[in-house]
């Protein structure tokens, strides 16, 4: 049986409501293109930073002191996408980024479809 968690989307607005103002839009965009690109995940807060499950993890994101950062919850997403991220500084689960650089929306939706396709095929095993 799929593991699901319970919305809180209470939670994503509070956590986005006590950022400075540049953080809570591009957050706030992130979210927006989180949701659209899988309308289906469930919102929540994991380790103190919103989060998103379809099937399993497919992403979360934080604000940090001088960056954001997404997390596909994935190392292997950030080894396939090197390339489209040659330009953010990146780790084997963090893609950093700022509210006047952030990760561009196309590459943002390929990496969520990449996630979810990996989650389903994993959930076929």
């Amino acid at each position: 049986m799929a593991k699901t968690k319970p919305n809180d989307t209470e939670g994503v607005n509070r956590y986005i409501a006590n950022l400075p103002l540049e953080q809570q839009i591009a957050l706030e965009r992130m979210r927006h293109i989180i949701k659209n690109t899988v309308p289906e995940a469930q919102e929540f807060i994991s380790y103190s930073k919103p989060a998103y499950h379809f099937h399993g993890m497919i992403g979360s994101f934080a604000a940090f002191k001088n960056h954001c950062s997404f997390f596909p919850w994935n190392a292997q997403t950030i080894i396939d996408f090197a390339a489209e991220l040659k330009d953010f500084k990146t780790s084997a689960g963090t893609i950093q980024f700022t509210p006047d650089k952030p990760i561009p929306e196309e590459l943002l939706q390929k990496i969520l479809r990449y996630r979810v396709a990996g989650n389903l095929e994993k959930k076929k095993k």
